[in-house]
């Protein structure tokens, strides 16, 4: 049997790096202060990079930095001094597309693991040997790599592989794309994506004033915007495949987002290697995904070039029932209470969900809410406000709590 593949989450900032490593991630991709293709995101200083890692030794989790821009020359100036950092940090990885960085980071911080990054839009087993000539060790492939192609590299070249497996696609190839640049002077190859591919466009024929007319279904159609990828019901070919990381895309996505996806393809992965024979997916898998997509989901390219239809996103095929609405800080056996830091508004009455690592999951009615004072209230509507309610299973820290919308 193929070893089991690294599970790789993403993490925006502090708080969502001990969230994904929590819920079962065995390595977390972060972005720094510099070089990086997530601008919007929160990022890491060296400060809370080096937090990060402390952090996640204790679980026997590794910390990769992306420093993956297209850069121009004003772009390389600091790069050598910024590995190093890295380096002497404990940075397990950095991710990189550029030559000139691959180079940057080889003579400043010699022994720090380089990865490709998938913007360097690599399909084919050929450039992958290329790299493996290179003294690069794992190459991240583009998105438009086939199942096929993916058992063809790995037959030919012996080196680690990484894919995405769940999570935002780009319209444009491996997301190198020039249209952020052309409607808003933000640079998408260096970090400034304002994702204008995600916008709603009307359609005019040339000449005539006026949208020409569209079906209600179209209506429905983004021109540009691709559905997000899933391969939640196909992992044992991804597994069998022989990929050695499944990364997860999503660093500007909430808490609630990365705890939920990482939490769901943990229990699959884990449930596989339990007894491959016998795998089956379950249906309560896949309905927690839909808890926290987006868009409508695609396998795109792994089975096949996607039609419009299974590439555009356009009316959801599920709508999310439930909205994060409270962290667990802490939970006294002896009465049953939980202590909760608020994230979205609730109230007494409501129907919620609590979850927590290893796919654990209840369902109750929300019957007495107390503030800091001990004074009982009808809601919680403060953001962050800390309160405390009365639950019918225990719960733990780092459990999330869901309402029912």
């Amino acid at each position: 049997m193929n070893k089991k593949p690294e599970l790789l989450a993403p993490a925006g900032n502090l708080e969502k790096l001990k969230f994904a490593i929590h819920y079962g991630a065995d390595a977390v991709y972060i972005g720094g202060k510099q070089f990086g293709l997530r601008s919007k995101a929160g990022n890491f200083s060296f400060e809370d990079m080096r937090e990060g890692v402390e952090f996640a030794n204790k679980y026997g989790a590794k910390v990769y930095v992306a420093a993956n821009i297209i850069a121009h020359n004003e772009n390389l100036e600091g790069a050598k001094e910024y590995f190093k950092n890295l380096y002497e940090i404990g940075i397990a990885a950095v991710i990189v597309a550029d030559p000139a960085l691959v180079q940057a980071c080889r003579e400043a911080a010699p022994n720090l693991e380089v990865h490709i990054s998938t913007q360097a839009s690599i399909v084919n087993w050929r450039t992958v040997q290329f790299w493996k000539e290179e003294g690069i060790p794992r190459v991240v492939l583009a998105r438009e790599v086939s199942m096929e192609e993916i058992k063809e590299i790995k037959e030919k070249v012996d080196i680690e592989l990484e894919t995405f497996v769940h999570g935002a696609m780009c319209i444009s190839y491996s997301g190198r794309c020039v249209l952020s640049n052309h409607m808003t002077a933000r640079d998408a190859n260096r970090g400034g994506c304002a994702q204008s591919c995600r916008w709603k466009y009307d359609l005019f024929e040339d000449g005539l004033d006026g949208a020409v007319a569209v079906t209600e279904a179209a209506e429905e159609t983004y021109t540009m915007s691709s559905k997000d990828l899933s391969m939640v019901e196909h992992m044992p070919d991804l597994i069998e495949s022989g990929v050695d990381s499944l990364k997860i895309e999503g660093r500007m996505k909430s808490i609630h987002y990365v705890a939920t996806v990482v939490n769901v393809y943990r229990k699959i992965i884990d449930t596989y290697y339990e007894d491959p024979q016998n795998y089956q997916l379950k249906q309560e898998w896949v309905d927690e995904i839909w808890k926290a997509a987006q868009r409508s989901l695609t396998t795109a390219f792994y089975y096949e070039e996607p039609t419009e239809q299974a590439q555009l996103f356009g009316k959801p095929d599920k709508i999310p029932k439930y909205d994060f609405a409270g962290l667990v800080l802490d939970y006294d056996e002896s009465t049953q209470i939980a202590t909760i830091q608020q994230r979205n508004s609730f109230s007494i009455g409501d129907e919620i969900e609590f979850f927590g690592p290893n796919f654990y999951h209840f369902k109750q009615k929300i019957t007495d809410i107390w503030d800091e004072k001990g004074q009982a209230i009808e809601m919680a509507k403060h953001p962050m406000m800390i309160v405390k309610i009365k639950v019918e299973q225990p719960v733990k820290y780092y459990d999330m709590m869901r309402k029912n919308k």
